[in-house]
């Protein structure tokens, strides 16, 4: 695993931009309140009063509390999409796809073990509210299918083909949620590292042996080189 610098997620991440408006207030409090306590458990008030709007401003902006909820995940949502993504190309570079891959187990082993960590928003929300068309599950699963494509892309970047980069991003989704799971229900603050194996299996499975351009991590002394050996299979409870 890639040693990384001496930073916690936060300074990796970094912090989204600071409400400016009202409702910018109420949505970044809202953030906070639902990923920590849920959202059945945080009523509108709590949300108006940690955010120090008044009532008319939350209903200037919401017509429902529905309304905020959706509207929380999307921003967590917008936030968490560049964040993550400028994470990784930091780590592993812009133009290296298998290494950025690889990259975000490096940077969920640092979430895992981030004292705030209260498991992953998206899928918090989708679990809360099951049914599938209400409206704040679908704001959760975009996210989710949308960061699935985007390892299907990057697996088409790195040279594998269409029905292997549909394969490749459906396994790797598969691994990352079973990561979050197994860190979140069964308490493993290891779950990255015990989970980024049989990702490295997955890569040299779906993606061909392309050359590792020389990216931040190389230049640091870094690595983020696969550990196996191209062509080696999946184990089958892995392999598709």
């Amino acid at each position: 695993m890639l040693q990384l610098p001496s930073k916690s997620v936060t300074e990796l991440l970094g912090l989204p931009d600071p409400p400016k408006t009202g409702r910018e207030r109420l949505v970044a409090a809202a953030i906070e309140l639902f990923y920590r306590h849920g959202f059945g458990a945080v009523g509108i008030d709590r949300v108006i009063a940690t955010a120090g709007v008044t009532k008319t401003t939350f209903y200037k902006h919401f017509e429902s509390k529905d309304d905020l909820m959706v509207a929380a995940v999307q921003r967590r949502d917008e936030w968490e999409s560049l964040a993550w993504g400028r994470a990784v190309r930091r780590l592993a570079g812009d133009d290296n796809p298998r290494g950025q891959l690889l990259a975000i187990f490096d940077i969920l082993d640092l979430w895992f073990n981030d004292p705030e960590f209260r498991g992953c928003m998206f899928m918090n929300t989708a679990a809360e509210f099951p049914n599938p068309h209400d409206p704040v599950h679908q704001a959760a699963a975009a996210y989710k299918r949308r960061t699935r494509d985007g390892w299907r892309d990057l697996a088409g970047t790195a040279g594998a083909d269409r029905e292997a980069a549909e394969t490749f991003a459906d396994c790797f989704t598969a691994l990352l949620e079973g990561a979050l799971i197994l860190r979140q229900t069964h308490g493993r603050n290891d779950a990255a590292r015990v989970v980024r194996p049989a990702a490295e299996q997955l890569i040299l499975t779906y993606l061909p042996n392309v050359p590792e351009p020389a990216g931040p991590a190389k230049r640091h002394g870094r690595s983020l080189r696969l550990s196996g050996r191209p062509g080696r299979r999946l184990p089958a409870a892995v392999a598709r």
